[in-house]
């Protein structure tokens, strides 16, 4: 299965590697952003359409990285309180199952009751 993984990652690069070099012009094409607001105005240099697809890949990444690491933490938090839970319920598992079992107030309850 691992040797699977290997393969498939090195065709992904492959492909990737081969659409980089049939678009060589488009991806090296300078492309500028604007931004224009009542009380705020700018527009970007030109940059190369390649550095805008790393940019944005990488902005990717990290807001996915980020919000993993808020959901693990969230987990872990309910992960310690569900254990909480249930070595409270083991605890009180075996202080019922150390309970002596005898007949004595039983009978004295009955003895109670009749007269």
């Amino acid at each position: 299965m691992n040797h699977l993984k290997w393969i498939l990652g090195i065709l992904l690069l492959m492909l990737a590697f081969i659409v980089a070099v049939q678009n060589y012009e488009t991806l090296v094409s300078p492309v500028s952003f604007k931004v224009n607001f009542y009380f705020f105005e700018y527009q970007t240099s030109g940059m190369p359409l390649s550095l805008v697809a790393i940019i944005t890949f990488l902005i990717g990444l990290f807001s996915a990285w980020i919000y993993g690491i808020r959901e693990r933490f969230g987990l872990k938090k309910q992960i310690k309180s569900l254990m909480k839970e249930a070595q409270g319920k083991d605890n009180e598992l075996n202080s019922l199952r150390n309970l002596p079992v005898t007949t004595d107030d039983i009978i004295s309850d009955q003895t109670t009751e009749e007269e």
